[in-house]
């Protein structure tokens, strides 16, 4: 049964123009914000004739899609192809889910694609992600790219990405995230995970830890799948590294220019993606190489130089919570850490806080002003609970927390922001206008 929920009928009147007035009208045009199922969006698919003939990937996983999807773009623009990119949240602006070329989509592209959507949805409805992925679909086929990156929204099977069928699907984790729409254990999560192999059509496992889930569902569809550690992998000599596989070995790769261990995984899949590809996107090492080198992502572990060392990470479940310590320990010659902290009020706080509880001196908290931010009373009885060791600080803006942070901290001390995309961005609004201040 296809969910055609009534809409307000103050919504009928509104005539968008703006990119502004769009946003909020697709915001506006389903009641509820996230509703999993492709019936409706695969209704207006359809009526647009919406069939993309170029190669797809689409990348699916808990935590690492963003960084994947910037390796491939980069490495993709590098060997000279037209390149069209589709991700999300976005930090700052909603243009940077749609990039051609690593360039963001302009208002006046999005309000062409948000149009074409809304004159052929009729009175089905469509949560904002749907239609902001197919409006995405409209901008890359008129682009006419060669080649197209699609990452997933929430698990896979569901997700208004998986009405178009991938040529190779990448899944780089699977964790306990979401919980409340994809299932309680890793085995049902890997499950809609999965939900983006297609029959006869290679599937890329980014993690060394596959759910049985996963595989199964693969092997059941036909699915060709290729794990890290058994198909493909990476061996790793000072400041470079190899790729492997049954069919190349690939010496002297530079490391990717995203920080952290885990990116070789995800750079390892890129490279075993495009191996399966190779007849349809031939990709040369320099273009690899050159990707690699200049890939980058705001946000991921993003250190701005200075002092105090400031670390931008958008870790906001326990998974990535545990690789942000992982970063963390591996940094040396730091006094005290500092954490402008805040999340939403639907992921597991106990879990990130207890994966970085001991490397932190100082929690400063505040609340996220929407429906679905944890407010501060919810953050310092969870860091109570946790029974951490660094002093805690409350706040009534994560902008607010970051000024105290910056005028208390000592050169040689560290202030990491994380926990939700919502709280990285309010600390990066803060920088611009200190940037924007100075110069």
């Amino acid at each position: 049964m296809i969910d055609q929920s009534p809409v307000a009928p103050a919504i009928q009147i509104l005539k968008p123009n703006t990119l502004s007035e769009w946003l909020s009208y697709v915001s506006l045009i389903h009641p509820k914000s996230i509703a999993m199922g492709l019936e409706r969006v695969n209704l207006v698919r359809q009526a647009l004739a919406m069939q993309p003939k170029f190669p797809l990937i689409i990348v699916g996983g808990t935590n690492g899609k963003g960084s994947t999807c910037a390796m491939l773009e980069a490495i993709l623009d590098s060997a000279g192809y037209r390149v069209g990119c589709y991700t999300s949240p976005h930090l700052l602006r909603y243009n940077e889910r749609v990039r051609l070329n690593r360039v963001a989509i302009s208002d006046a592209k999005l309000c062409e694609g948000f149009t074409a959507v809304e004159s052929a949805r009729a009175d089905v409805p469509l949560t904002y992600f749907e239609f902001g992925t197919l409006a995405a679909m409209h901008y890359l086929i008129q682009s006419q790219v060669d080649v197209a990156i699609l990452e997933v929204g929430l698990g896979g099977r569901l997700d208004a990405v998986n009405i178009f069928d991938p040529d190779c699907s990448i899944i780089t984790s699977v964790d306990l995230d979401h919980m409340d729409y994809l299932g309680d254990t890793r085995e049902k999560i890997g499950f809609e995970k999965a939900g983006i192999c297609r029959k006869g059509k290679p599937v890329i496992y980014a993690a060394f830890d596959a759910p049985r889930s996963v595989v199964d569902y693969a092997q059941a569809l036909g699915a060709h799948f290729l794990q890290i550690g058994k198909d493909f992998g990476f061996n790793v000599s000072g400041v470079q590294w190899q790729y492997w596989s049954a069919q190349v070995n690939r010496p002297g790769l530079p490391l990717p220019a995203l920080r952290g261990d885990y990116q070789l995984s995800n750079a390892s899949a890129c490279i075993a993606a495009l191996e399966q590809l190779k007849d349809r996107v031939p990709v040369e090492m320099n273009a690899i190489r050159a990707g690699l080198v200049q890939v980058e992502l705001p946000g991921r572990f993003q250190v701005i130089p200075g002092r105090p060392l400031i670390i931008l990470d958008v870790a906001h479940n326990p998974h990535a919570a545990r690789a942000l310590a992982t970063n963390l320990d591996a940094m040396q010659g730091y006094g005290k850490t500092y954490a402008v902290f805040s999340m939403l009020k639907d992921k597991d706080i106990a879990g990130l806080i207890d994966a970085l509880k001991s490397r932190i001196d100082f929690w400063l908290i505040a609340g996220i002003a929407e429906n679905r931010g944890a407010d501060v009373q919810r953050l310092h009885a969870e860091l109570t609970s946790a029974a951490v060791a660094g002093q805690i600080i409350e706040f009534d803006s994560v902008k607010h927390a970051f000024m105290h942070a910056s005028n208390t901290a000592r050169e040689n001390d560290r202030i990491i922001v994380f926990g939700s995309f919502l709280t990285v961005a309010d600390v990066m609004r803060e920088l611009q206008r200190l940037s924007a201040v100075v110069t």
